[in-house]
């Protein structure tokens, strides 16, 4: 699904999400960012082909093989969308509340296994198995990690627009029986709670963070990892104060 289709649904003089555009330079970053929108849901994104490629997962991804996640394949969104965080406001397309619930990086796998075991493969090969209908891939995160599929519905329910897919949790030494996925209630970018990021008015002034160690544009978030900052130093003088006592 074209950029074109993200930037058609949305008026960037109201919201504060980012236009973006294609990138050049491949990557390859995981983001899920948990919604409260109409419906509360989980946005799972892949950066592939210079955009991330989008689906809407109602009840999250899951570390249970035995879980299979409806997910929805949404628009592409841009690479800048990676890291938004905020309020998106009322009579926008998507109003509500977003977090970012997963960051991490990700990795095509081989659509052969190699003595019954996944093998890294090749973007191209990712290109293909997306093409296909069935994309394998590896996730490091800091909540979801392993191997994954990815795989379309074939069946169409009366009213499907084709866009049904599988999110798929593979056995491997990262899978969890019965995992809770609502006991995980805090961005890894700000370690807030999707309540408290509502609740801040700075959310819905939220821009894009620039890449490396550059100035933080959001005021509030700047104070938020200022805080965190200051939290850290204190407990490394407390140990430095224990060990010269």
């Amino acid at each position: 699904m074209p950029l074109e289709e993200y930037k058609r649904k949305r008026r960037f003089n109201e919201t504060p999400e980012p236009q973006g555009e294609i990138v050049k330079k491949p990557g390859h970053r995981f983001v899920v960012q948990k919604h409260e929108a109409t419906r509360l849901h989980y946005d799972f994104r892949l950066e592939m082909e210079g955009v991330l490629k989008s689906w809407a997962v109602p009840k999250g991804p899951s570390l249970d093989p035995a879980d299979k996640r409806l997910a929805m394949q949404v628009e592409d969104h841009p690479v800048s969308y990676f890291d938004f965080e905020g309020i998106i406001p009322e009579d926008n397309y998507g109003a509500g509340t977003v977090m970012v619930w997963d960051v991490g990086t990700w990795q095509p796998l081989s659509p052969i296994a190699v003595q019954g075991k996944y093998v890294p493969g090749t973007d191209a090969e990712a290109a293909t198995m997306l093409a296909k209908g069935d994309l394998k891939f590896r996730l490091d995160g800091q909540k979801l990690k392993g191997d994954f599929a990815l795989v379309k519905m074939k069946g169409r329910r009366p009213g499907s627009k084709g866009n049904e897919w599988l999110l798929i949790k593979k056995h491997d030494d990262y899978a969890v029986d019965g995992y809770d996925i609502d006991a995980y209630d805090e961005s890894v970018l700000t370690h807030r709670s999707l309540a408290a990021i509502a609740g801040d008015a700075g959310s819905a002034e939220w821009k894009s963070r620039p890449s490396g160690r550059g100035k933080l544009k959001a005021a509030w978030l700047a104070d938020a990892v200022a805080r965190l900052d200051q939290k850290k130093n204190k407990k490394i003088q407390r140990r430095k104060n224990k060990k010269a006592a």
